[in-house]
């Protein structure tokens, strides 16, 4: 059916970074089924272990975004980030102090993502 426009995966979550540096500005949307679209381009496919990171991250996300957790910026920030799943969503910056883990583990996430599989810059 997904072949025929039919069903379509759920998503995992969607990342706007913002930033600094030239290149900074990135959307990025990541499927259950490991589909991938970067700044609104075609849907590219991650590896299976970046799949099972992003469901990783995803499930790690659940508690911080339904709190709606948004921490301020340190004082020199170079990426900041939006990110909306499904039980709400969250906002920081590279610096923010008192970030969780995970926070930390979908920075490098985006960055892999856009350029390993949507050859992006940064």
């Amino acid at each position: 059916m997904a072949g025929c426009g039919g069903i379509r995966a759920p998503d995992l979550f969607l990342v706007q970074r913002t930033g600094t540096v030239p290149g900074a500005r990135l959307t990025l949307l990541v499927n259950e089924e490991g589909g991938v679209r970067c700044n609104g381009g075609p849907t590219l496919k991650l590896a299976d272990p970046q799949l099972v990171e992003a469901r990783g991250i995803q499930e790690d996300l659940r508690d911080p975004a339904s709190k709606h957790i948004s921490l301020p910026p340190g004082p020199q920030p170079v990426f900041s980030y939006r990110v909306r799943e499904e039980s709400g969503s969250v906002s920081f910056s590279d610096d923010s102090s008192g970030q969780p883990k995970v926070f930390h583990r979908l920075a490098l996430f985006v960055l892999q993502t856009a350029q390993r599989v949507c050859h992006l810059p940064i």
